[in-house]
């Protein structure tokens, strides 16, 4: 049992030590999220563009599967959904306003109906402490769906770059949190 938790001991040390990086790391985050909230439509470009190359390298990845199988029929499926995800990544680049429209869309309805389950959720958990946190958040998602609904497709230029510039954001004050906790 000390084995394992000199070892521990040893790993927490060894990162106490870098808690400059994580400090560093938390105020670029910053930077760059400050820099994503001057320019929303420019953020949401950016947005679209790492979407389309992740669908882009997926699609590659599955084309390429599909060469492994070893019956016709799955191979078909493999190359199907290669070449789809490949069309897709190749349409967020040909026209990326056009695939922020498609995407904010698609967080719209992601976001209304994940809040819907999750306060559904929480209700059924009504007896147990913190359910009401829980229909809480579920509340708060869907009408955060509705208002990216009810702005549709205007508002498609910048809510994807509003919502990269609120993660870098809290990305980074995370990471600053960290740091400063490791230096403790």
């Amino acid at each position: 049992m000390t084995l394992r938790s000199d070892a521990l001991d040893d790993a927490i040390e060894r990162t106490r030590a870098k808690w400059g990086w994580f400090v560093g790391l938390g105020v670029l985050l910053l930077i760059l999220g400050g820099i994503a909230f001057g320019n929303l439509f420019i953020a949401t470009v950016a947005s679209v563009y790492v979407v389309g190359w992740l669908m882009l390298m997926a699609g590659v990845i599955e084309i390429v599967h599909a060469f492994g199988v070893k019956t016709w029929g799955r191979f078909f499926y493999w190359l199907l959904s290669g070449l789809l995800y490949a069309v897709a990544g190749f349409f967020a680049f040909d026209n990326p306003i056009l695939a922020s429209t498609v995407l904010t869309f698609l967080l719209a309805v992601a976001l209304v109906a994940s809040g819907v389950l999750r306060a559904w959720v929480g209700y059924n958990h009504r007896p147990e402490r913190g359910w009401g946190w829980i229909v809480a958040a579920g509340v708060i998602s869907v009408l955060a769906g509705l208002v990216i609904a009810m702005g549709w497709p205007v508002n498609s230029v910048w809510v994807l770059g509003l919502f990269l510039a609120i993660d870098l954001i809290f990305q980074g004050w995370t990471f600053i949190a960290v740091g400063l906790a490791l230096k403790r």
